[in-house]
């Protein structure tokens, strides 16, 4: 699957839907993802292993974070991590980058 991602309206897939979309992320300590936003889908994380940053607050196994439709964060790994994602609903090309300028 590409990027952890295994369920959603894309290709490839483990299972073609438009009603979410699934993902079990795992990064490196220090990995980063610039500020961004869904304009339609709500974003749940589930951090499964290690320490994480969103929202301006550290998350570790166990947390779970729900962003809502239009809500920014950015994301950094503390350690070594690993997240299930799942976005409700499966919303193609629905991540909007924050021009920080």
């Amino acid at each position: 699957m590409f990027k952890g991602w295994f369920v959603g309206n894309f290709k490839p897939t483990a299972y073609k839907t438009d009603a979410c979309e699934v993902a079990v992320k795992k990064y490196s300590k220090g990995d980063y993802e610039e500020t961004h936003f869904h304009k339609v889908a709500t974003e749940i994380t589930l951090v499964l292993t290690g320490k994480i940053k969103m929202k301006n607050k550290e998350w570790s196994a166990g947390d779970i974070i729900v962003l809502s439709p239009g809500e920014p964060t950015d994301f950094q790994a503390l350690s070594d991590a690993t997240n299930i994602v799942v976005k409700v609903p499966g919303a193609s090309d629905d991540k909007y980058v924050v021009d920080k300028k």
